[in-house]
């Protein structure tokens, strides 16, 4: 048996910050990072909340937060006594966010407060999961914290504050909404819910990614992506990911990559390892490669057979990284030859311990993994 739950409760629509004015004799921790005090993007938020509450703004966040600036963050959190936990911002706001939630109720520094999120970047779904990944910088690891405990109680889904998003940060983070829905999609966790949620986030990406990063002022297109890559999140909350993400993970830590560029550069070659297609055409795996030809027939693609759904699916993710002038290798990422070989190994032994490589549908040695960073090097 399995149970399905979206806990968090979703505020979308137009004037969704105004709502922010519900909030009254709190006193509301932000989270966030320095860019969004830098900018004076976080006055869009606060000017609904100071009046009536007590502010203070954590904006020391670094991307992929290490355990440092998270025990940082929840000593002054502790000082400061919130009553309301607010995570503002991409990726690494949002994690530090909940990690700081966590291990702030179990150090006994704050007591369980709520989690409310609001994202300014369409990729991670973070806002709907209880995934968050921390650093420890001295091993060059990077580890999931996946519980209950950090899932958010409410989110607001502005799509004006990602309006700004420069097109560098909108191709690697749609990109990364794209890598969530196709692994949620072959997670051996899969179910029809989960499919039908990644089916449209894979046709809403490839309808309004390549129109936000042209023109970020597309506000439908931003809408369409902000509201894909909470529908992605909302999937691979339900099933986990694979892989990709093990690999990317692994690999970050390592090379200093960004996390949406790792996962494009790795995307099509894991497809071809998963469904057993391209230079992986030893061990077919029909059912994998079915479900990969289905949204290639989503796209307008023939799938008159699995592998050339497959075929096809790779060939539009490919045409897709183009617009986006995106790397298709780690060196066009630059990485040199000398750094990769230094860390290949290791970040395969790493991949395989990820968490999200458990639910991968073929389940990889480290050969298999070394044969996938070979090819993307």
């Amino acid at each position: 048996m399995e149970t399905i739950n979206f806990p968090t409760k979703l505020h979308i629509g137009t004037d969704v910050l105004k709502n922010l004015e519900v909030y009254e004799n709190q006193r509301i921790f932000i989270v966030t990072d320095p860019f969004m005090v830098q900018s004076n993007k976080i006055e869009e938020i606060t000017a609904y909340l100071k009046e009536k509450n007590e502010v203070k703004i954590f904006s020391n966040i670094i991307p992929d937060p290490p355990i440092e600036n998270v025990v940082n963050g929840i000593e002054i959190m502790s000082a400061f006594n919130p009553t309301l936990l607010f995570a503002v911002g991409g990726g690494s706001p949002i994690d530090a966010g909940k990690a700081m939630k966590f291990f702030g109720k179990q150090l006994g520094k704050i007591e369980d407060i709520p989690l409310i999120v609001i994202p300014t970047t369409s990729g991670t779904g973070s806002e709907v999961t209880n995934f968050s990944v921390i650093t420890n910088q001295d091993k060059g690891v990077k580890y999931p914290l996946v519980t209950a405990d950090i899932q958010p109680d409410e989110a607001y889904l502005a799509s004006e504050l990602v309006i700004s998003a420069p097109p560098s940060i909108t191709a690697d983070t749609g990109m990364d909404v794209l890598t969530h829905a196709l692994e949620s999609y072959v997670s051996t966790k899969a179910n029809d819910f989960s499919d039908a949620l990644c089916e449209k986030v894979v046709v809403l990406v490839f309808d309004y990614l390549a129109k936000c990063y042209e023109n970020g002022q597309d506000k439908e297109a931003r809408e369409k992506m902000h509201h894909a890559s909470c529908m992605a999140g909302m999937a691979f909350n339900l099933t986990s990911l694979g892989i990709n993400h093990g690999i990317a993970h692994a690999a970050g830590a390592k090379l200093h990559v960004a996390h949406g560029r790792l996962n494009t550069i790795l995307l099509n070659e894991v497809i071809q390892f998963n469904a057993g297609c391209g230079s992986f055409n030893t061990d077919f795996d029909e059912r994998t490669a079915t479900k990969y030809a289905y949204l290639s027939t989503l796209l307008g693609y023939d799938s008159s057979t699995p592998k050339t759904g497959v075929r096809n699916l790779t060939r539009a993710i490919t045409q897709l990284k183009k617009k986006l002038a995106m790397p298709s290798t780690l060196k066009e990422a630059g990485i040199t030859s000398g750094k990769f070989n230094e860390f290949k190994e290791e970040i395969a032994e790493s991949a395989l311990l990820d968490g999200c490589t458990a639910t991968n549908p073929k389940q990889p040695t480290k050969k298999d993994i070394e044969k996938i960073l070979e090819t993307i090097k």
